[in-house]
């Protein structure tokens, strides 16, 4: 039998095998094919239960099986889970295609839709019944025969590009290695750096070092390294991931995405991707997202152009380097950071050992939220790397399963995701509880040491641990609008103003303690990291907003024009450029966000959110960072609530007022 289409509460990770996927999505299409004709064929007259809450539960084994099977094509892939893939996402996109494109089923959305105003629908109920409609007529249900079967065309051979675009990045990724066998090669890089690097070398049966583009072996080598040479080598390759003349180029990928995703917005009646992926969300058009960015810009600009030219003239004086090159940012950040606060990342580490960052986001959870955490052995795991918890209220009720995945290895893909394995909603009375997981890539243990983060990979595992509250928290009844079911523009609230805590003397008292002696993180240290947070802030907004102007660019006007994406990529970039362009370096080809994630023509949201969350926090900060008060409107009114209403209806029952941007910018340092 196969496990997939047995029920199962958590996933049967261990009895599944490739070959059960084929078959259990193509039974599982069969399944939801089957609920959806149900609908159809009814003859009773179409009510708000009938279809609208009836489509909304179909599809739930099909859901089961593919975010078991997907999450793993992005977590523990091989060649074979990646050939899967290809196979089995243009079927998902057929059949999402069969759905909103039924002639009749829409019939019956419409007509319920129809009479909306004299049902006695809840707030929760009425953005169900408009979401769904949208669903339809904003994914080709008003269009004639012949549009339709073009949308179906379009759409197959989109879930094809995205799926092979990040095959490219995974196989350039792996397929580089800085080999070192010399001492004096490593000059400047941390101990702790070297024994994983050591450790890598081992692994593949070789002698000395091996570096990876793998960021916890790629980012503390551009940090520390002293051979400019070798950093030089090092970015460039990270560089033109999928930009060199190989069967791994991304170049026409790109095009072909950017051109098909316009032909689908015009085909639909929108005048861009843009357009038509904004229409729902906060920001409502291109053109707000654009005026949002530049005026960030404008006040960014001058503090990013002034501390660029600090950094310069730091080079200069320390190394007579005349111009600044993208392979020495983070090394002469590093160093300036260090001289002027005193800082430096590796003597933070020792107080960041991964248990008990753990440890402490839990314990952080615990006096805002309620939530306890119990690691279990009886939740079957994908990999031996993964730890796996039963997550209870404070009077013992089950929550959520939580799943937690820190190290990188060669089936993972790079940075980290929140995602998950089963939503939750309320179905014949029962509040089914979700599965929700994060997915990192941290600094594994050594022979010798712990995992022990940088202070960024502190902040990465509260950022996604912020996006998995939303998860366990939801309590929603429909499973479409439940969790982190949001507007894309609102969906890092929850994720980034956790990270705040992570600068908070309360907070970090709780678990930033010295692996080996149990010294709590002295207060300079904390003074320091606070004074730190605004370091260079004017460039790394200008950063940012860079990559999401670039992503507007490639989603807001007509791309059919576009011959090489190098040079349209340098016109995007010409407003937010403060290092020389490197010829064989592109960034569209690996920008997997908004290639192969969910991301375009929606990068602008991580800023977006920053308003919100620095406004947010405001609010912690004025009544007490662990103030219940502040914390249960937040869980009640954001963080349960998903995507039941609008989200700046939600954000002004837990504010009291919209956000203003003023919060963020006197944390960034630039008001």
């Amino acid at each position: 039998m196969n496990p997939l289409l047995q029920d199962f509460n958590t996933a049967p990770f261990s009895k599944i095998s490739n070959d059960d996927y084929k078959p259990a999505i193509k039974k599982g299409i069969e399944i939801a094919k089957s609920e959806i004709d149900k609908i159809v064929n009814n003859s009773d007259i179409p009510t708000f239960e009938n279809t609208t809450v009836a489509l909304d539960f179909s599809g739930e084994k099909l859901n089961r099986i593919t975010s078991i099977f997907f999450n793993l094509n992005s977590a523990e892939t091989n060649d074979e889970i990646q050939k899967i893939a290809q196979e089995v996402s243009p079927w998902l996109s057929e059949f999402s295609n069969d759905i909103t494109l039924n002639e009749a089923l829409f019939k019956k959305v419409k007509s319920v839709f129809d009479i909306k105003d004299t049902l006695d629908l809840n707030a929760e109920q009425k953005t169900l019944l408009d979401k769904q409609y949208k669903g339809f007529a904003r994914n080709g249900a008003n269009l004639k025969d012949d549009d339709k079967n073009k949308l179906r065309k379009i759409d197959a051979e989109l879930s094809k590009l995205s799926l092979k675009f990040g095959e490219n990045v995974l196989a350039e990724t792996n397929a580089f290695e800085m080999h070192l066998t010399d001492e004096k090669d490593l000059a400047g890089l941390p101990e702790s750096v070297k024994e994983a690097a050591k450790e890598v070398a081992k692994s593949k049966e070789k002698e000395g070092y091996i570096f990876t583009l793998d960021y916890p072996s790629y980012i503390p080598f551009l940090t520390y390294a002293d051979n400019r040479e070798l950093r030089k080598e090092m970015a460039i390759a990270a560089g033109k991931k999928a930009f060199k003349d190989n069967e791994f180029n991304n170049e026409q990928v790109v095009l072909d995405i950017v051109n098909l995703r316009n032909d689908r917005a015009n085909l639909l009646g929108y005048k861009t991707h843009a357009h038509f992926v904004l229409e729902e969300r906060m920001a409502e058009t291109p053109e707000k997202v654009i005026e949002f960015s530049n005026n960030l810009l404008e006040k960014a600009k001058p503090a990013a152009i002034k501390e660029f030219k600090n950094l310069e003239n730091y080079a200069k004086k320390l190394d007579g380097i005349d111009q600044l090159q993208k392979w020495d940012g983070s090394y002469y950040s590093e160093k300036l950071k260090k001289e002027l606060f005193d800082l430096d990342q590796e003597i933070l580490k020792p107080y960041f050992k991964l248990e008990n960052v753990i440890a402490g986001v839990f314990e952080i959870a615990s006096r805002l939220f309620d939530l306890q955490f119990e690691e279990v052995s009886n939740i079957e795991k994908y990999h031996e790397d993964v730890k796996t918890y039963n997550v209870t209220d404070i009077n013992g009720n089950f929550v959520s399963v939580f799943y937690a995945d820190f190290h990188p290895r060669k089936g993972k893909r790079n940075g980290a995701w929140m995602t998950s394995y089963k939503s939750q909603q309320i179905k014949n009375g029962i509040n089914e509880r979700p599965h929700v997981s994060i997915v990192c890539n941290f600094t594994k243990p050594t022979e010798t040491k712990p995992s022990l983060l940088t202070f960024n990979e502190v902040t990465t595992l509260f950022h996604e641990f912020g996006h998995a509250l939303h998860g366990m928290l939801a309590n929603t009844t429909y499973n479409s609008l439940s969790g982190t079911s949001v507007s894309w523009d609102f969906v890092e609230l929850p994720s980034q103003v956790l990270e705040n805590w992570c600068f908070e003397k309360e907070a970090l008292e709780l678990f930033a303690k010295h692996y080996e002696t149990g010294e709590v993180i002295p207060m300079k240290y904390v003074k320091k990291i606070k004074e730190s947070a605004s370091f260079h802030e004017g460039m790394q907004t200008l950063r940012q907003l860079s990559f999401g102007l670039l992503d507007m660019s490639w989603h807001s006007q007509n791309p059919s024009e576009i011959k090489s994406v190098k040079e349209f990529e340098n016109e995007a970039f010409a407003n937010t450029k403060l290092y020389p362009d490197v010829a064989e370096n592109c960034m569209s080809t690996a920008f997997s966000h908004i290639f192969q994630g969910g991301y375009s023509a929606g990068y602008y949201s991580y800023k977006w959110a920053e308003v919100l969350d620095a406004d947010a926090f405001e609010y912690f900060l004025e009544k007490g960072i662990f103030n219940k008060e502040v914390a249960t409107k937040f869980k009640e009114n954001v963080l349960s609530k998903g995507g039941t209403e609008k989200p700046m209806k939600l954000y002004k029952r837990f504010r009291g007022q919209e956000p203003k941007p003023d919060a963020l910018l006197k944390r960034a340092g630039l008001l």
